[in-house]
């Protein structure tokens, strides 16, 4: 791993179809930086700013982003692949033709994103908040969203076979239509009150 670049100064930079392996980086700012189509693998972002940077075509394949900030950034068509955006948050951002595989979703602030029919299968969501988030038609299947904030939350028509949810997600989300395994219905009766017997 390369020595970390600490606090540098991307803003408005132009590097389109970068190809970076291995690198760290802390708590730099790419704000508004031009970076369609890079490449990243192995590469860690730690306190990062990407406010208003055009991230649209990347592609990130086990790497970090720690505690990152997406504020209004350009994501589309990005691919995550086996990396981690453990309590990075995301702010006006479309996320809608993203495409993600084993990949940690744990603390990452996602409230009122446009989800739609994304296939998030096997994701963990733990902690999360998805507040009022459309998560209408996802595919959630064997995702882990246990303690993950779901106040409002539209998961109509939903696949959630296989998802592990606790008894606040299930009493707070949108589930009109849901798929559900029998495993999931019974925490989601008692969740409403309901006796099982």
């Amino acid at each position: 791993m390369d020595e970390a670049e600490v606090g540098e100064d991307y803003r408005d930079a132009v590097l389109p179809g970068a190809r970076w392996e291995k690198r760290q980086f802390v708590r730099c700012d790419f704000t508004e930086a031009d970076l369609r189509g890079l490449a990243t693998q192995g590469c860690t972002f730690d306190e990062c700013d990407f406010t208003r940077a055009d991230l649209g075509e990347s592609k990130h394949e086990s790497s970090a982003f720690r505690s990152c900030t997406f504020d209004r950034t350009v994501l589309a068509q990005v691919s995550w692949r086996g990396c981690s955006l453990l309590g990075s948050s995301f702010v006006d951002c479309r996320l809608r033709t993203i495409t993600v595989r084993d990949t940690d979703f744990t603390l990452v602030s996602i409230g009122r994103a446009d989800l739609r029919k994304l296939d998030l299968s096997g994701l963990r969501f733990r902690e999360a908040n998805l507040v009022e988030s459309n998560l209408t038609e996802v595919t959630l299947r064997d995702a882990d969203l246990r303690g993950a904030r779901l106040l409002g939350a539209n998961l109509t028509g939903a696949d959630l076979r296989g998802a592990k949810l606790d008894a606040n997600g299930l009493a707070q989300a949108k589930l009109t239509g849901a798929r559900i395994d029998v495993d999931t219905a019974i925490a989601f009766a008692a969740a409403h009150g309901l006796v099982v017997s």
